[in-house]
């Protein structure tokens, strides 16, 4: 039997906005070990309530366009202007091996030096999305210990970076000057859910080629049909360099009036209701994939059905439907 008490000092301390402490409740919400979820699950239960929110942001972008410097740069801006800033950043995970690199603090070696910031590399795990599956819970950490803007860099852009919207406040697409081809490889599905799209290395001789990048997106977002949670105006591309700060301040306005409008107006917090509905339905999945993967009964029955579609006797839909069958007894 397992103890599902997570350590006595953990809630206390990161209310305190120990970083120590957060660091070690991260560690525990990713661990996989039965003990460990168990502890996880009663802490983060534990410090529900706490009525502290951090503006969430999401960040992806295509490899190479520079997100850890822009990331550096924009969390050493918000913390000179007086902010707790927390870095969860997912790195790939072989899918091989399951290792991970994990250099985003050797990236960010200024901000990582600040009291006021906080940054966690975690790997992917290969995980759907490129996201860690506990990083919503080490958002919520992040949360209680006091962070007031709490940043989620992704792997980089692909299909599922829906995810990502599901656990921020605001998804922002970082880009770099290109010409107007590279506006056909960009997926109408990752527009679709940009609040902002900002386009990098607007500085030198790069600046004209970002100004008529920023001009093509700008026009492609006013094809995109208008949502209901966003204000006039938005969603909107802009300029910004990581290297000289240019557009920084300007894009850190533009991400303030529309957490303020959607708070005013009652979309941050459906948004929010709706999120969490959605990772409780995550976690059933989770809990019945789990369940496929570790009953012996189950793996054997799992393995005798697969054996059966591949040799042609069963159809995948009926082996599914006897293998769910199964599962309901």
């Amino acid at each position: 039997m397992t103890d599902a008490t997570p350590p006595d000092d953990l809630a206390p301390r990161i209310l305190a906005g120990d970083r120590r402490a957060l660091a070690r409740a991260v560690t525990l919400v990713e661990s996989t070990r039965p003990d460990h979820r168990a502890q996880a699950t009663a802490l983060i239960d534990g410090l529900r309530g706490h009525g502290r929110q951090a503006l969430r942001i999401g960040l992806s972008g295509t490899p190479g366009v520079g997100k850890s410097t822009f990331i550096e740069a924009f969390g050493m801006a918000l913390v000179e202007a007086g902010l707790k800033v927390a870095v969860l950043a997912v790195d790939p995970s072989s899918s091989r091996s399951g290792g991970s690199i994990l250099g985003d603090k050797t990236r960010m070696e200024r901000l990582s030096r600040e009291r006021a910031a906080f940054i966690r590399p975690s790997p992917s795990s290969s995980h759907l999305g490129g996201v860690a599956r506990r990083t919503r819970e080490a958002v919520a950490l992040c949360e209680a210990a006091g962070f007031d803007v709490v940043l989620v860099e992704t792997v980089g852009v692909g299909q599922s970076e829906t995810m990502v919207a599901e656990m921020c406040d605001l998804f922002v697409l970082l880009l770099a000057p290109a010409g107007g081809d590279e506006l056909q490889g960009v997926k109408r599905g990752i527009m679709e859910i940009a609040d902002l799209i900002l386009v990098n290395k607007a500085d030198g001789d790069l600046k004209p080629a970002a100004t008529r990048t920023v001009a093509d997106y700008a026009g492609a977002l006013r094809l995109l049909r208008k949502r209901p949670q966003d204000p006039e105006g938005f969603p909107k591309a802009l300029p910004v360099s990581a290297v000289s700060g240019d557009g920084l301040e300007g894009a850190w306005a533009e991400m303030q009036t529309l957490a303020r409008w959607r708070k005013d107006h009652g979309w941050w917090d459906r948004r929010r209701a709706e999120q969490a509905a959605h990772w409780f339905e995550e976690e059933v999945r989770a809990g019945l994939l789990s369940r496929l993967r570790t009953d012996p009964e189950i793996r054997t029955a799992m393995a005798e059905m697969a054996e059966s579609v591949a040799g042609g006797h069963l159809t995948p839909d009926a082996a599914a439907a006897d293998m769910l069958a199964r599962l309901r007894r």
